[in-house]
This record gives structure tokens, sequence and C-alpha cells, in this order.
């Protein structure tokens, strides 16, 4: 890969006697949408919470623009050009859908002024305006974040990380716990999201991602099963028989 905007070198991730990832080297491309699949247990959200800086690994090292970034402060990560969103929604539930992406746009513009004019805050107000509109909230964005839709919720929550203007965007499961109906659209989404910037998506549901992600990564027991197109990891034996027992219908890629 001639040109990757991170790269996860010899990563290993123990806790105590127990081995959560063993060995992973996995190049992202930039401007490429890449998923990392595997079934429940395979060691995704460990090495989600690695690449995101969330966990320092134990042994390897995460390069982002070809500098080493491993063991950087999280709260570094947004400034440097890297945002992310979890599986657990993070958004603040009595401010509007506007206020929290204002909000997140702010923290990174400017030290926050406590005592400033709302006022003053037009061109933060105009990016998150339009952010909203970008992932569909436009018409919602006067709504209190608890008044939205979990689906919704989800979308405020890539709004927010938007706000950063990153160079890669990570996104952790971003359909658990979603209707069929919303999981299309924040599959829509990420369709729209990746003809602009660097996305990697975890995720175990390897259907969803078939025919979306340019690269799929997929880990099994914590280590580097196969990675490649979606013809390949469609056709692979060894995947194939990892996922047997969860869908073998998914990985033909038929619904």
């Amino acid at each position: 890969m001639s040109d990757p905007v991170l790269v996860a070198q010899n990563i290993g991730m123990s806790f105590g006697g127990f081995v959560a990832l063993k060995n992973v080297s996995v190049s992202f491309a930039r401007g490429k949408l890449t998923a990392v699949i595997g079934p429940n247990g395979a060691g995704k959200s460990t090495f989600f919470n690695v690449i995101s800086g969330a966990l320092t690994p134990t042994a390897g090292q995460i390069s982002f623009d070809g500098r080493d970034i491993t063991g950087t402060p999280p709260h570094l990560f947004a400034r440097m050009g890297i945002a992310k969103s979890f599986q657990i929604t993070n958004v603040f539930p009595e401010l509007t859908a506007r206020e929290n992406v204002r909000v997140a746009a702010q923290a990174l513009s400017e030290r926050f002024q406590l005592f400033r004019n709302r006022d003053s805050y037009g061109a933060l107000i105009d990016k998150a305006d339009a952010l909203l509109t970008l992932v569909g909230l436009g018409a919602r964005r006067f709504n209190r974040a608890r008044e939205l839709a979990h689906g919704e919720q989800r979308s405020l929550e890539i709004a927010m990380a938007l706000a950063a203007d990153p160079k890669l965007l990570l996104l952790d499961e971003p359909t658990a716990g979603m209707s069929p109906e919303e999981t299309r659209e924040m599959m829509n989404l990420i369709a729209r999201l990746a003809e602009q910037r660097t996305i990697v998506l975890v995720e175990h549901k390897m259907k969803l991602v078939m025919g979306l992600a340019e690269h799929l990564v997929v880990l099994h027991h914590g280590e580097l099963l196969a990675q490649g197109s979606s013809d390949d990891i469609r056709n692979n034996d060894e995947v194939k028989r990892v996922y047997l027992g969860q869908g073998a219908v998914a990985v033909g890629g038929r619904a």
C-alpha cells in the first residue's frame, strides 16, 4: 500500500493473562473505506480502542501520517486529524442537536469562553447546521438530543465527530441497536461520507459491509485471519469456516 494514512504494526494487547490481540499488522489506505470485521469475540472492539488511542497496545506500533502515535493521549487525536464514534452513543442529552455539534466544533477551534455572547458564534453555528444537514438531521437541529431516536443520535454523534474536520473517521459498530430501517439509513450515510474522507468501520455483520467497503480486514480470536476485497473475503475458505456458525449466507453475500 503506497500511501497508508494509518498503520498498525505487530499489535498485541493483553489484559493480565488474557491475550486480546496478537501480532496484528494492517495498513489503512488514504481516501478509502476499510471495514474491520469478525464474529463476536474476534477482538474488533479492542483493536478499535487501540487505533483510536483509548488503549495503548502492550506490543507493536501505531502510525498516523507517518508519525508514531503509540501511547498518545486520546484527547489529542482529534487535533491530529482522527475522529471516532464509539458503540455507546456519547451526546449531551439536554442540548439541542445544533448545540451538540457547535460545542464539538468550538472545542477544537478555540478555548471555551464561559461568558462570551452566544450570538458571536455565528460561524460555528453555520458549521453545525451544515454538518447536521449532511447527516440528515437538518430539520431536527432544534430538538434536544434526548428527543431523537437511537439512529438519529448515532448520526448526531457522527456530525459531532466531523466537526473536527478529520482526515480519518473511525466508527465502532455504528448500526448497533438499530432497526433495519435505521441501519439502512446509517449505511447510506457512511457511503456518502466515504466519498469525501478516509473511514475505518468496525462491524460484525459481514453482509452490511460487503459491496460498501473497498477493503476488508477479518479478525478471529485476536489475530488477523484475512484481508482483501469483498470478493477475496467472500471466497476465502477460512472466513467461511469462521462465520459458518453465525450465517454462511452472509459470507456468500445473499440475503
